[in-house]
């Protein structure tokens, strides 16, 4: 992302005069989909692409936004009556509302912002632009008195009651912690961390887009978070230790299978054992061992797609292209419904599979899937 970019349009559209610079990265995860909201394990890494703001205190009570990207611009106050109608404000607002619930004295300010995380391609362009506005109102409105796992929460309280999204923890996490040539297993429901250094010799990481786009907002992810809080409310009956998913086993899962709905019954299918994938995924790259690792991944799609049935047509059609060109793993990345597969790939087999891939997409959808290698960034930061 350009800093001279960002300023130009910062100066351009505001007084002339410049403020602070703030960023904060997208992520992906390479393995613990959909575990986060059933406090399991997680494994994200930020990445070099982010968003960027320009903020400066305007000595008002009202916020002046402007979207490099939308180009839009929108003014609105700091109350709670005051929520802006424009989708990507809704962000910005909630932050800011957070942040004065927290203690912090959020004042008026004018930004300027914008992105090079790809949109729709499930890397958290949300988190990034949530993780942005909690690090720089903390700096220049809060003494950095909020702690970095509270501005991860003050991102997730944001989606929850700010934009209709019942999100766990993970990308705001990724965004704020990430640090570079590390992903971070993260165990969502303490909240212990511990970064695994990621540098695979040999193997690129490369994410597919399938420029499918896929909204969030309504009913598939959060029945799907239902789904799952059912079944474990049905084990606590019998096992009254399980709390989620998380504390659950197969064997108890079997046991309770004849009082659940088929549907749930194979989503909580796939949480148990994704549960326990991260944590064969921890193990193996301990080891050094990237063919489990790639073994993990496929078995994570098989689930997500099948059992969860989160996946669709075209995330499936970039898998079985990667199998058929021997990638070492590959499944689909993010909430699902479209967005992009994650693809550990080794280096000789690279540009094979790029451009089979982008022959038989093209050749079955009329387009071709958009291919980003990953870089293993830096989380949250003030830039100047």
């Amino acid at each position: 992302m350009d800093i001279e970019f960002v300023r130009s349009r910062f100066i351009k559209h505001f007084d002339g005069t410049t403020g602070s610079i703030y960023a904060s990265p997208g992520r992906i995860n390479l393995i613990g989909e959909h575990t986060d909201y059933n406090n399991g394990f997680v494994f994200p890494g930020a990445v070099d692409k982010g968003i960027m703001a320009e903020i400066k205190p305007n000595g008002t009570d009202k916020v002046c936004a402007y979207s490099i990207d939308e180009k839009d611009y929108v003014e609105f106050g700091l109350k709670e009556e005051d929520a802006p109608r424009a989708s990507w404000a809704k962000y910005i607002f909630g932050v800011c509302r957070e942040m004065i619930k927290r203690g912090v004295d959020v004042k008026g300010f004018n930004t300027a912002f914008a992105g090079d995380v790809p949109l729709g391609a499930g890397m958290s362009s949300s988190a990034a632009l949530e993780s942005t506005y909690a690090y720089a109102l903390n700096d220049l409105f809060g003494d950095n008195k909020v702690d970095k796992f509270e501005l991860a929460k003050v991102g997730q309280a944001t989606e929850h009651n700010y934009v209709g999204v019942n999100c766990g923890i993970m990308d705001q996490f990724a965004s704020v912690f990430g640090k570079a040539g590390s992903l971070i297993r993260l165990d969502c429901r303490s909240l212990e961390y511990q970064y695994f250094p990621f540098k695979p010799q040999g193997y690129k990481l490369v994410l597919m887009n399938t420029c499918v786009k896929h909204e969030l907002v309504g009913s598939p992810y959060n029945e799907r978070r239902l789904s799952c809080e059912r079944v474990a409310e049905v084990i606590k009956a019998k096992y009254p230790e399980v709390e989620s998913l998380r504390d659950a086993s197969f064997e108890m899962l079997e046991e309770v299978k004849a009082e659940l709905k088929p549907e749930d019954y194979s989503r909580a299918k796939y949480v148990i054992g994704e549960v326990v994938r991260v944590l064969d995924v921890c193990e193996a790259l301990e080891a050094g061992d990237y063919e489990t690792v790639g073994k993990k991944m496929y078995e994570t799609h098989f689930g997500l797609s099948k059992d969860y049935e989160v996946s669709c047509e075209e995330l499936d059609f970039l898998v079985d292209v990667a199998i058929d060109c021997g990638v070492t793993g590959s499944r689909m990345m993010g909430g699902g419904f479209g967005g992009c597969t994650i693809n550990l790939v080794k280096e000789e087999l690279y540009e094979i599979f790029v451009a089979e891939a982008e022959k038989r997409y093209n050749e079955k959808y009329g387009k071709a899937p958009k291919v980003y290698n990953v870089v293993i960034g830096d989380g949250s930061r003030k830039i100047c």
